[in-house]
């Protein structure tokens, strides 16, 4: 399933020192573009050059940087914008592909202008084939690409000062924070800003119950009308299944004849190359029937699915947004409406001169939740493949949606648990309590 949020960075470009900005609003710094004498107060490390003060420094140019990037360059009337400085990784092993970000709201929003497709109806397949197709009423499921998004947002960040460089440290000041980078070619620069927000992917933190969610998918086409456009195969469970966890595979159509399918597992670790070719091959050829068909491209990610604390503040300057700062729901892998609703609220908060603490992503009610989800799919006392089905089957779409996007209301969450296989929730529940939180 591609998620809300499968934190691969947006392809970015860095111009060499000397060279020509690449595209129109966009400003890259390299190391010869640096002031030669450093303000007062801050040595850079090693003796490199240091990149003027900002209000904001940004670390990652993914769905989170970019995102409060625009948002923060983007104030109220009356109020001016602050300075902003994204710092993300030059071209090469650290920078990830381009992906896929799929999410769903209600009525018109920000980034409709840069959909690949959008539909209102979603399908999921039991593992006997048994089709269930759910109307999303007021809501819309929508497919953003990466290269897009990046596309889109260039006019709105004219003043976004960029620089490609990987941050080796952030030190918290009194007065802000100084982050020590490291260019393409080796050289170091300094970035100072008031507050520093860092999207980089966490690091893993102690849980009780962990799993990945890992997939492979191809952008194919096909040689004669396969697809229904109109309809999103959400989840479909005609996939063998694994000892513990799950499977299943899932299509994006853009058209009759175009799609991305993804096979997609939630287990204790990843395939090899071979076997993901080889699920893949038998989900088109054997499952959807596809007929002739030939590959345009290749998506593939691994989310760690675990109930770890995530805690939003690094320091008094310093904080984590996007995955870092918990987005990623943890018993699904979505997360690019909690990434909008993060930094919606964080760009607020700098706006009126607040402490930009980033809020919680989801409830704590809801996390809980997760929790026993996790903890029941990893003991195999949750049949995954079942368990989803009944819920799609059994609750409406759009209740369905809004609890995977941490919205509904304690009703009904108790309504959808009473969905669930209660006897083994209830026993995952118990023995929660007392397992400890370990790395994993």
């Amino acid at each position: 399933m591609t998620p809300q949020g499968r934190l691969r960075t947006v392809r970015t470009r860095n111009a060499a020192c000397g060279g020509p900005d690449r595209g129109p609003g966009r400003h890259t710094i390299a190391a010869c573009d640096a002031p030669r004498h450093p303000s007062p107060g801050i040595a850079p490390a090693g003796g490199g050059r240091l990149v003027p003060q900002s209000d904001v420094a940004i670390v990652g140019g993914g769905a989170a940087g970019l995102s409060l990037a625009w948002r923060l360059l983007d104030p109220p009337a009356g109020v001016p914008a602050p300075s902003v400085v994204l710092v993300d990784a030059p071209a090469g092993p650290l920078r990830p592909p381009e992906r896929t970000w799929c999410y769903w709201e209600e009525g018109p929003g920000d980034y409709d202008d840069l959909l690949t497709a959008s539909w209102d109806r979603l399908r999921v397949r039991a593992a006997d084939g048994h089709a269930t197709v759910r109307r999303l009423d007021r809501l819309r499921y929508k497919m953003l690409r990466s290269p897009a998004f990046e596309e889109g947002l260039r006019p709105r960040l004219a003043a976004l000062t960029r620089l490609g460089a990987v941050v080796e440290r952030i030190e918290d000041q009194p007065e802000g924070a100084v982050l020590d980078c490291r260019a393409s070619d080796g050289s170091p620069t300094s970035v100072r800003a008031r507050w520093v927000f860092d999207s980089r992917p966490p690091s893993t933190a102690p849980a009780r119950s962990a799993l990945l969610q890992h997939f492979r998918g191809w952008f194919v086409r096909t040689r004669r009308p396969a697809f229904r456009p109109e309809v999103v195969e959400f989840m479909d469970f005609r996939t063998p299944q694994p000892r513990h966890g799950l499977s299943f595979g899932y299509v994006l159509p853009t058209g009759p004849c175009e799609a991305l399918v993804e096979y997609t597992e939630f287990g204790p670790g990843v395939l090899t190359e071979q076997a993901y070719a080889a699920a893949l091959r038998h989900y088109t050829r054997d499952v959807l029937r596809l007929g002739a068909y030939e590959v345009l491209g290749e998506e593939r990610g691994v989310i760690p699915m675990t109930d770890a604390r995530h805690v939003p503040r690094a320091g008094r300057h310093v904080f984590r947004i996007g995955a870092a700062g918990g987005a990623v729901r943890p018993s699904t892998g979505y997360a690019f409406s909690a990434i909008q609703r993060q930094t919606r609220a964080v760009a607020a908060a700098v706006h009126r001169g607040h402490v930009p603490v980033p809020p919680p992503a989801y409830r704590a009610r809801h996390l809980a939740m997760d929790a026993i989800l996790l903890r029941g799919l990893a003991t195999g006392r949750v049949p995954g493949a079942p368990f989803f089905s009944r819920l799609f089957r059994s609750v409406p779409a759009e209740r369905m949606l809004r609890f995977l996007d941490g919205e509904t209301r304690p009703a009904e969450d108790v309504l959808i648990g009473l969905r669930t296989p209660v006897l083994p929730m209830l026993r995952s529940a118990a023995g929660l309590p007392f397992l400890p939180r370990v790395p994993h």
